[in-house]
Formats: C-alpha cells, structure tokens, sequence
C-alpha cells in the first residue's frame, strides 16, 4: 500500500512513519510544508492549502493520513485554523478524488466536545469552546458530505486527546518542565482529571486499524486509560524526579485573573508567553473521555499510562533521574 501522510513531518507523523517504514507492506511519503528533520528522504514539500500542488503530490497514492492542522492554543490570525483545518480538509478530498483514492484516516480531536466534559464517546455532541476544536469539528462536517456521496470510500476519523512523548514540545511537556524546573505552582485543586495520549500507543493503534479497518466510516477516541488526576499525574513526575510534591496551591480565580494580565501583556507586546487564560482553563477542566469504542476493537496500548510518563521524564531528564 502507498500512503501519503500529510503533515508528516510533526511529532505524530514523524512517529507514525517509524511504525510503517517498519513494514515492509507500505510504501510511505511525507507532504509537509515544513522538511522532516527524520525523514526528509521520502518527504516532499507540499502546503495542504494548495491544491494543486496537493493534487500532484498525491499522485500513485492509495491512502491519505491527514494529520496538517493548525493546534497550537496561540495561533494569530485565528483565520490560519480555518484555512488549514478546514479549507485544508477541503483541498485533501478534492485532491483524492482527482487521484481516485478512496481510503483516508483523520486525526480529528476531542477538544470537540469542550471543556469540562464528562466522558463524552463518538456519539456525544460537538460544543466547542476554541477556534481549534470548531475548525476540527468543521473539517468533520466537510468528511462526512463527501462520504455520503462517496459510499464506497473507507474512513477513519480518529479523535486524540492531548499527545505526549518522547521529544514532543506540547501542553504536557510545558508541564514536566515546570515541574523539573521547580517553578511549578497548582492552580485549583489538582483533582480535575485529565485524559492524555501516549504517542507509541495512538501511532500504534492508527496501523492496527490501518490493517483491520471493516465498515466503510469508523470514529474512534483515542485515550490511554485510566485518567489520572493532575494531583496524580504530578506525584507520578516528582516521584521519577526523586523528589516531593509541593502542596501549595492557588485558587482558581486568582490564577484566571493573574492569566488574563499575561494575556493583556501578550497583545501590547506582541509576544507568546507559557501562561494565558486558555491555557489556565483548560489545565483545571475535567478533560475525561471515553475509550471504549477503541479498546473494543481488540487492541492492547503497548504501554500504561504511569510508564509513559516514566519513558517521557527518562528520555527529557536523563541525568537527573539516574541521579536520583
């Protein structure tokens, strides 16, 4: 099989082709805006919002694995989502149909269902809370007009929660660095849990099903059970580091006020910090969703959630875990 992955060239899709370069089943290529820093030998560089350079790109291809989105919580303009989320969809599907593929898997995401969700599965309905989560939402919608009219097309939309790993640079790493750092402070309670993704795991799960895909449209969260509490989560980080958890805490509120003067700063300054009110917001929601559809497929994540965290903190902070 030949499978193009656009958007390779970021850390699900640089992980994602390690899995399949492994088999010798597929013939992989890379469309990226950016070169891969891993495989640039089998990328090419090829902007989703162009479609006719798309169109080329995906030219003696059977597959699609659109990854291409624009994630990041600060992205300026907010119009970037839209024309890569959404507008990208678009081109991707144009750009199939002109090369008469008919097998795509997407990785949407569960930021559709908002913050504070109480484990939402893939029935549950779309309220989006960010421009991120509306435009994947939008690109959902756009997917499922060209199935109806494509039935003998075979899909597969795949909704992640936060992804962490090995040399991942996301929300979660911001995190274990603060942490390591020291300067770390809990705003809230710490006993919102959080659904989170390990990256071995979900490209695992994305060939298992890439391999064993039955009905034409499938939808599936990814989580890796069971959710931890960030009281959890951050006991399991300092106990890798060898040390103990801080108990001060600072109160919602205040935290979300201190948030917005950084976001006021961040536009007089023009510049992006760590910390913002989205990013306060979504660190004391109750991100919980549910993986029972994925695990009813039959497939058995290669590693726990507690050992994930354990892989990231060795892979980032060698010597201070081995030292302690």
């Amino acid at each position: 099989m030949k499978i193009a992955i656009i958007g390779g060239s970021g850390f699900v899709g640089t992980s994602l082709i390690n899995k399949l370069k492994e088999d010798n089943n597929y013939q992989v290529k890379n469309l990226d805006i950016a070169q891969s820093k891993k495989h640039h030998e089998i990328t090419s560089i090829t902007d989703i919002r162009d479609y006719c350079s798309l169109t080329k790109s995906l030219a003696g291809c059977d597959c699609v694995v659109l990854l291409a989105a624009q994630h990041r919580d600060d992205v300026s303009p907010v119009s970037l989502y839209y024309d890569t989320n959404v507008k990208g969809m678009e081109n991707a599907l144009k750009a199939m149909e002109d090369n008469s593929i008919k097998r795509l898997i997407f990785y949407s995401s569960v930021s559709i269902y908002g913050l504070n969700t109480k484990n939402p599965n893939e029935d549950t309905v779309p309220l989006p809370f960010n421009h991120y989560g509306k435009s994947k939402w939008e690109a959902e919608i756009i997917l499922n007009k060209w199935k109806d009219k494509n039935p003998d097309a075979k899909i597969t939309v795949i909704r992640p929660c936060v992804i962490f790993g090995e040399g991942n640079r996301g929300n979660v790493y911001n995190l274990l660095a603060q942490i390591e750092s020291g300067r770390f402070l809990m705003v809230g309670s710490g006993e919102n849990k959080k659904s989170m993704a390990y990256i071995e795991n979900i490209t695992g799960f994305t060939k298992y099903i890439l391999e064993r895909q039955q009905s034409n449209y499938e939808v599936y969260n990814y989580v890796d059970k069971p959710d931890l509490s960030m009281n959890e989560l951050i006991r399991i980080v300092n106990q890798s580091l060898g040390r103990k958890s801080s108990h001060i805490k600072i109160p919602y509120c205040i935290g979300l006020l201190g948030a917005y003067c950084f976001d006021i700063l961040a536009k007089i300054l023009r510049r992006k910090f760590v910390v913002s009110s989205i990013r306060v917001k979504k660190f004391c929601a109750n991100s919980q969703i549910s993986s029972e559809k994925m695990l009813a497929t039959g497939f058995t994540p290669p590693y726990t959630i507690g050992e994930a965290l354990k892989r990231t903190i060795n892979y980032e902070w060698p010597d201070e875990v081995h030292s302690k």
